[in-house]
């Protein structure tokens, strides 16, 4: 099963305007936040709020792709700050409550970052908001249940996310060389390490790669394209 990264949650989370990333530091969670940032806004008629609320590392950030999202029709929210200096956007509380926009919240990694938004719980903790944990199978603390459950638990902590509003999201990648098959098998260890415990909602793969897929694995696999990209990184 194939579909865009919009529709894939939109049926999934009917009512929701609310959506938020969180997950180890590198898992993916700005890259899919920005697909689905960009897809709503090509397809909705109420406006399209994204919060980078990215304190803990200088690169590999949302910002960084703040014109290009405002050219699609995105409205940009983050704040300019020295390094990891700790300095969120404001107006989180007020776009979270207000129906007649949608929300996107790119959130630090893991439970460093995630405290960013334990003040607004009580808004993510409602129906009307879906809250991504995003886990790439091959990160140094996702390779083993034990590794994930730590930062999760750790994550859900200091957030004060409900683990009943959690919806679990692969992401199996090794950057800009992965292969088909690096999929397959990351979303099968995926899926034997979190699947006894929770549903994996659905797999994010690079658009090229969803071309290659033989043996798809059983969960629904939803393309993205990838927007973070680096001179340095080789393709």
């Amino acid at each position: 099963m194939m579909d865009n990264v919009q529709a894939a949650i939109a049926a999934r989370y009917p009512g929701a305007h609310n959506f938020v990333f969180i997950g180890e530091a590198g898992c993916g969670k700005s890259e899919i936040s920005i697909n689905l940032a960009l897809s709503l806004a090509a397809q909705e008629s109420r406006p399209v709020h994204f919060f980078d609320l990215d304190m803990t590392k200088p690169l590999f950030r949302s910002r960084d792709q703040a014109s290009f999202l405002s050219e699609q029709g995105v409205r940009v929210h983050f704040e300019e700050q020295f390094y990891d200096a700790p300095t969120a956007a404001g107006g989180v509380n007020r776009l979270l409550r207000d129906e007649s926009c949608t929300t996107v919240l790119d959130v630090g990694g893991d439970y460093i970052g995630a405290r960013s938004i334990g003040g607004y719980a009580p808004l993510l903790n409602r129906e009307d908001s879906a809250v991504f944990y995003v886990v790439n199978p091959y990160r140094p603390w996702s390779m083993d249940i034990e590794h994930i459950d730590a930062v999760l638990s750790q994550t859900l902590g200091v957030s004060h996310i409900e683990l009943k509003r959690l919806h679990i999201v692969g992401n199996p990648n090794l950057g800009a060389g992965t292969t088909a098959a690096d999929v397959v098998q990351g979303a099968q260890r995926l899926e034997e390490m979190i699947g006894p415990y929770m549903p994996i909602d659905f797999c994010t793969v690079e658009e090229k790669l969803c071309r290659q897929l033989s043996g798809a694995p059983a969960i629904p696999i939803v393309p993205i394209r990838l927007y973070l990209t680096y001179e340095w990184v080789q393709e």
